[in-house]
């Protein structure tokens, strides 16, 4: 080994020294990601919920449950107030007939999520939405014997309140409002209630980020959550959802594993710093000379184009339409962030803000899309439609 090699490996270990000893001190971000989680002290978990609730309920017990609610309710000796905070809940048909039949026995169910469209219950969410430059929002409760308390958000939320509430059963308990810049309610809304079944109630809420660490620690925010919580009945164990979270505590693959293990990690970089060496020594021993190989030329263009012609010639403009809608749905998922899972009024608001098309223009579209599904064959006219809409929609989306 002469002395320049010997020169550049003194380098290069000062190098990786120097970066892990920088990644090791640096000030680690926060963590903004909505998890929901009782284990997460991070801002937007549920850690202090979870810990507070034996002192706001000493008369009875708070049990995790790990399992879906569907599995957990089968037996039906089950009883008290099953809690459910996280920022998306989709109750399935059959988990939801569970939860109704347990609401029925005499039980609780309290829901906190981003909206909660229920037809089973006449529930309907809707984005509030004003005209003001700079918009404020305050949740209040309704009830006159709590204290005029109002939460307060200084952080980006969703802001759903409920558009449609079966008024002859469902009992309005907390508002949303929004204020202008003079403190003055310019919009306002229902955002929870409470809804009796059979022996027992639901109670849903449309603002989740309220029950997490950062919130519950601002100001008086704390005292609000008290309040709504108290709803709640003292005597029934609390059933604390674990299995619809945002971040899940199970551990999904062993690298998962090893990297959130602090002395496994860096065991697993030395490895690999390890390793580099052995290939840089080895190559310099073994290496011969790699013998030039030409790229193989790109024909995804004339594939794509020859595959064209071939369905158009066939007139199967069903198969390209089809192609047109799944790349159009990949293009929403990937570049606006929007799952495609579920088409409703707040996917088409979110959709509508995050690409700068009109409301209408996009129902218009996914109007187009949901006839275009139904047909086993469409004309031409009817593809060209389409591919109007979408050429439309892009090109809007790009200049917004």
């Amino acid at each position: 080994m002469d002395k320049k090699l010997k020169i550049y490996i003194a380098l290069f270990i000062a190098i990786v020294g120097g970066l892990m000893y920088a990644e090791a001190t640096k000030t680690q971000p926060i963590n903004w990601f909505p998890s929901y989680a009782a284990k997460h002290k991070t801002p937007y978990g549920t850690y202090v919920l979870k810990t507070q609730l034996p002192s706001l309920f000493p008369k009875t017990t708070v049990r995790e449950i790990h399992q879906s609610p569907f599995q957990f309710l089968t037996d039906t000796t089950r009883s008290g107030t099953y809690f459910f905070v996280d920022g998306f809940l989709n109750f399935d048909k059959a988990t939801f007939k569970k939860l109704l039949a347990f609401v029925a026995r005499g039980n609780t169910v309290f829901v906190a999520t981003n909206g909660a469209n229920i037809d089973t219950l006449g529930l309907e969410t809707q984005q509030m939405i004003t005209t003001e430059l700079e918009e404020n929002f305050e949740i209040a409760l309704l009830n006159p014997s709590f204290s005029k308390v109002n939460f307060t958000f200084d952080r980006p939320s969703t802001n759903l309140v409920f558009a449609k509430i079966d008024t002859l059963k469902s009992t309005a308990l907390g508002k949303l409002m929004a204020t202008n810049q003079e403190k003055e309610v310019v919009s306002e809304g229902v955002n929870f209630i409470e809804h009796p079944h059979g022996k027992g109630h639901f109670y849903f809420h449309t603002a989740p980020l309220l029950f997490t660490n950062y919130n519950l620690l601002k100001e008086n925010n704390a005292t609000y959550v008290a309040n709504a919580l108290s709803y709640i009945p003292a005597d029934q164990p609390i059933l604390w959802d674990a299995y619809y979270k945002s971040g899940k505590s199970k551990i999904s693959s062993p690298m998962q594993y090893v990297l959130g293990s602090e002395n496994l990690k860096w065991a697993y970089y030395m490895v690999l710093i390890g390793v580099l060496f052995f290939v840089l020594f080895k190559s310099k021993r073994v290496q011969r000379m790699i013998p030039v190989v030409l790229p193989l030329k790109n024909q995804t263009l004339a594939f794509t184009r020859t595959v064209a012609n071939m369905y158009y010639e066939k007139s199967e403009h069903k198969h390209i339409a089809t192609h047109k809608i799944t790349y159009l749905l990949e293009h929403i998922r990937t570049k606006l962030h929007l799952s495609t899972s579920v088409f409703n009024e707040s996917f088409y608001n979110h959709l509508a803000a995050r690409s700068g098309n009109k409301k209408e223009d996009i129902l218009s579209l996914f109007k187009t899309i949901g006839d275009i599904d139904q047909l086993k064959n469409i004309t031409k006219e009817q593809l060209i439609n389409l591919n109007k809409k979408i050429e439309s929609f892009l090109e809007k989306q790009s200049r917004s």
